[in-house]
């Protein structure tokens, strides 16, 4: 059992929705971005949810486009990353640790040691955006091997057709993506994503988690009301962005963690 299957086996327990944090590595530097990270589980977090900063990325809209740019100016790497999960594992070993990115640099790094130094470093599941089922024998296979969880997303678009083979090897949980877009482009609204979420709960006994377009508390209750939790990433990031010091970027974290706790 990984970080992420006890952590939902415990809220499940206890009646409760989880609350997912986004938020970029490395942003807008190391020791604020490690400063941030450690702050996560304090506001009310269940999941974090790390970005692996990477020059091109396709899902991601501005405001998590700017994060890892600055992310990337300021020195990071998935080296880097790596030391800032294993840093905040130095006070932390329960709270879930998700990396999420593209295959490019994981690939150049070498899947087997990556995934090494991925557990090595305290991360317990990966969501990588731009490998679908079709390869899974490339990394997801091997990082559940590995004891890592691999996340899958499903869409809008992703039909009764298509939602076996998405989760055939998906583990931890399912992210269920509200809009069909990038991230940050539209709200998400709960009287669409409702059925969405109870058509693929039907499909899988896995936690099925909903991010894209959640900014407010209340939009967290509500999304969270009608799935098992709820992920916000571009509203946390845009405070980031906006150079506010951590402890307010935390305060806002909580108003939404808060929000999702409610429901």
């Amino acid at each position: 059992m990984t970080r992420i299957d006890a952590k939902f086996a415990a809220l499940k327990e206890q009646g409760k929705k989880a609350f997912v944090a986004y938020v970029m590595a490395g942003d807008p530097d190391y020791d604020t971005s490690l400063e941030v990270v450690r702050g996560l589980p304090g506001a009310g977090v269940d999941v974090i949810e790390l970005g692996l900063p990477f020059t091109d990325p396709m899902a991601d809209g501005p405001t998590i486009q700017a994060a890892g740019q600055r992310a990337l100016e300021s020195g990071m790497t998935l080296q880097r990353t790596l030391d800032l999960a294993r840093a905040f594992r130095e006070t932390d070993d329960a709270t879930p640790i998700v990396l999420m990115g593209y295959y490019n640099p994981i690939y150049s790094r070498g899947v087997e040691s990556f995934l090494t130094d991925a557990k090595a470093a305290g991360i317990d599941g990966l969501i990588v955006v731009d490998l679908p089922p079709e390869e899974d024998e490339e990394l997801c296979l091997p990082a559940q091997a590995a004891g890592l969880n691999f996340i899958r997303l499903a869409t809008p678009t992703t039909d009764d057709n298509r939602l076996p083979r998405v989760l055939q090897n998906t583990s931890g949980f399912v992210y269920y993506v509200s809009i069909t877009g990038i991230t940050g482009a539209a709200e998400a609204q709960a009287t669409d994503v409702g059925p969405e979420v109870a058509r693929i709960k039907a499909a899988t006994d896995l936690p099925v988690i909903v991010g894209f377009g959640i900014n407010t508390p209340e939009k967290s209750r509500n999304i969270a009301s009608i799935s098992d939790g709820a992920v916000v990433g571009s509203a946390i990031v845009s405070q980031i962005g906006a150079g506010k010091p951590a402890t307010e970027v935390l305060d806002f974290v909580k108003s939404l963690a808060d929000g999702a706790h409610s429901a």
